[in-house]
């Protein structure tokens, strides 16, 4: 984990990654970021279909994204989802040109900051989340394309079993997935401000903190990369504690201040 401050006449962008392999012999979780003058895109990208595949899958989603955005970076609800549109292609083709990989796909997650402006535009597909947080507090996260997700909506099911419901990892949304499920974009740019904290993360993440941990987690820290650690604790001791296999674990942690030298989450 590293922080990665970022400065301009605008907002401060600091952020801190990490990314672990779970039960498997590789990790099939990708992330990057790159930033373009006072814009900055972060992916994070939870790949499926095998030991190879998956691992594939997340890498090839993740560079196609932010080769887009370096190519064209612009902050606008139509290049984000030319972005994740362009990692569709990237996918797809892969899989025609390799049989072995025809059921590979992935998650994708991706935050587009306008430090500038003071705003940010989300996509998703799959269960890897964007999580707003201001004041300390969960402010908006996504909400997973998901089998239990859709039973959660219909009143099936509780939203506590988005954790631990046996089906809790069929997808209804991914890249490469043919039919008719496709990315959620924000249509509309968030204003953010100084003091705002994001969270992107795969659900071998999410699944063993709850949201009033990310909290309690965020108070306790000064920095993108503390508050990261903090969590990053929380979710190997609950991990730790369960009998299941673990998945990958992989997450960014995003803070935006007007001085780098004195951010805190608060």
């Amino acid at each position: 984990m590293a922080d990665t401050p970022s400065s301009g006449n605008a907002l401060v962008l600091t952020s801190s990654q990490l990314t672990n392999v779970g039960g498997r012999q590789s990790n099939q979780d990708a992330l990057a970021s790159a930033r373009q003058d006072d814009l900055a895109c972060f992916v994070v990208s939870d790949g499926v279909g095998g030991q190879e595949g998956g691992e594939i899958a997340s890498n090839i989603v993740v560079k196609a994204v932010l080769d887009r955005f370096q190519q064209e970076a612009t902050f606008s609800p139509r290049a984000l989802q030319a972005y994740i549109d362009f990692a569709v292609i990237k996918l797809v083709r892969r899989q025609s040109e390799e049989p072995r990989l025809k059921d590979m796909s992935a998650t994708v997650a991706a935050l587009l900051i306008d430090r500038k402006n003071r705003s940010v535009l989300w996509a998703h597909m799959g269960d890897t989340r964007v999580y707003h947080f201001r004041g300390g507090k969960v402010h908006r996260v996504t909400k997973d394309h998901s089998l239990v997700q859709q039973c959660v909506d219909a009143g099936h099911c509780q939203p506590e079993q988005l954790r631990t419901h046996p089906q809790r990892s069929i997808l209804c949304a991914a890249v490469g997935v043919a039919g008719d499920g496709i990315a959620e974009v924000t249509q509309l740019p968030e204003p953010v401000q100084a003091g705002d904290s994001f969270l992107i993360c795969t659900d071998g993440f999410w699944e063993w903190i709850d949201e009033s941990e990310m909290e309690s987690a965020a108070a306790a820290a000064d920095s993108a990369k503390a508050w990261l650690t903090g969590m990053h604790a929380i979710v190997e001791k609950n991990g730790g504690a369960s009998k299941t296999p673990r998945d990958d674990c992989t997450a960014f942690t995003i803070y935006l201040s007007t001085d780098s030298s004195t951010a805190t989450l608060t």
